[in-house]
């Protein structure tokens, strides 16, 4: 008998301050990201998320703690579990922290970066995770300002089928925007995705998928800050053999760089959040995922991006 198809969701949340332009964090996204996550049907098995804190300034200015140490996640789980509460069910996810950055002011947090996965323990059990330890992707191109640029990592887990043992990859992450201080930058008008960083960094990442595989089946989401036809799109998908989830199913011509934009900044659309696999993954559907701006999704308004909705299943 064929495996029940799994589902994930890759979404970028802005630090759950979108409402105040990132500035800072408030209670109403949190809730809100909450059931929209709740109402998918069905719900995912996996959750990867992008630019999550811990504590900081920023985190908690505009949202005070409910208790002391409380971090951006555990506020927002507790949000899923008064979401769930609500409707009578039982919250399945079990979340997991993967810290990216820290900058500080002396003593003084002033904003945290990260990413989380969540995993539905009713599908899925976690075999292992790196989270006291993420994989460190970022690429330095000026060492000088080594300890000032934002940490980029990859998030893994290797997780086990709760229905027939069979194990896969996630991994999440979320690369560097295109570093300023190369002559490739100021060459060209279309720039996200052609860093000579971002490039390094994808092959990092790539050698990290296989590294952590195994051969065995794999999935990678995230904030790729790249675009369809650029080079690191190019590279992961040409060079690397990795599959593209919304190419697999249709969703976009893959040498568009903006016919389907997932973030948004004032006028600007972009392409800038994917789902790729090794060969062991089949992409079924992505019926939920809609681009940015369309105002019959659930998730519009919660974020500067839209989340990627996929359902898949191993390849026998």
């Amino acid at each position: 008998m064929a495996d029940t198809p799994l589902r994930i969701v890759s979404y970028n949340v802005r630090y759950f301050g979108h409402a105040l332009r990132g500035l800072a964090s408030t209670v109403g996204p949190k809730r809100r990201v909450s059931l929209a996550i709740s109402s998918l049907e069905p719900l995912p098995d996996i959750v990867c998320l992008q630019e999550v804190e811990t504590s900081s300034f920023r985190s908690s200015i505009a949202h005070r703690p409910q208790h002391a140490g409380e971090t951006q996640l555990q506020a927002f789980m507790g949000r899923m579990e008064e979401i769930f509460g609500a409707q009578g069910r039982e919250m399945p996810y079990d979340a997991f922290y993967f810290r990216a950055h820290h900058y500080k002011l002396g003593d003084f947090s002033l904003y945290t970066t990260g990413l989380a996965m969540l995993v539905n323990r009713r599908t899925l059990r976690v075999d292992r995770h790196n989270v006291e330890a993420p994989a460190q992707i970022t690429y330095h191109h000026v060492q000088r300002l080594k300890e000032r640029k934002q940490s980029r990592i990859c998030a893994h887990m290797r997780l086990v089928r709760a229905d027939n043992e069979r194990a896969f990859h996630v991994f999440n992450t979320h690369l560097s925007l295109p570093t300023p201080f190369a002559r490739e930058f100021w060459a060209t008008k279309d720039k996200m995705g052609r860093g000579v960083n971002q490039l390094h960094e994808a092959r990092t990442l790539v050698n990290l998928l296989h590294e952590h595989a195994q051969g065995e089946p794999f999935i990678v989401g995230g904030d790729f800050n790249s675009p369809p036809a650029s080079p690191v799109f190019h590279y992961l998908c040409d060079e690397a053999h990795l599959t593209s989830a919304q190419v697999a199913v249709g969703q976009i011509d893959p040498s568009a760089t903006r016919g389907f934009p997932t973030a948004g900044f004032m006028h600007m659309r972009m392409h800038l959040d994917h789902l790729f696999s090794n060969g062991g993954v089949r992409w079924l559907d992505m019926e939920e995922t809609r681009p940015f701006g369309d105002l019959s999704s659930r998730f519009h308004g919660l974020s500067d991006h839209m989340p990627l909705i996929a359902r898949f299943e191993l390849a026998s």
